[in-house]
């Protein structure tokens, strides 16, 4: 399996009898072992679960209200200005 090494972490479990009956007939059917079955599954739900804080689909009309919002001049925001000139809690106090 892609990207396991031998020495990578142990992740233990607590399986009813009839989880465990089932993950390892479903083991069995993919031809893989309980581990490696867990592991890919586990991996794709990661990957799914992931992907909408990754990746997001828009229609066309709001694709293109997107990209013009990328292109607009950046908005004047003096409030935002003026924080950057103040000193953080972890500044020492001095402005170059």
């Amino acid at each position: 399996m892609p990207g396991r090494s031998a020495g990578g972490a142990k992740l233990d479990l607590r399986l009813s009898p009839e989880e465990e009956t089932r993950l390892n007939a479903a083991a069995l059917a993919a031809h893989r072992s309980v581990t490696e079955f867990v592991l890919e599954s586990a991996m794709q739900r990661a990957d799914e679960t992931l992907a909408g804080r990754t990746r997001f689909g828009l229609d066309a009309d709001r694709w293109r209200a997107f990209l013009s919002a990328l292109d607009a001049p950046p908005r004047d925001l003096p409030r935002l200005a003026r924080l950057f000139q103040e000193d953080g809690p972890l500044d020492d106090g001095s402005r170059e």
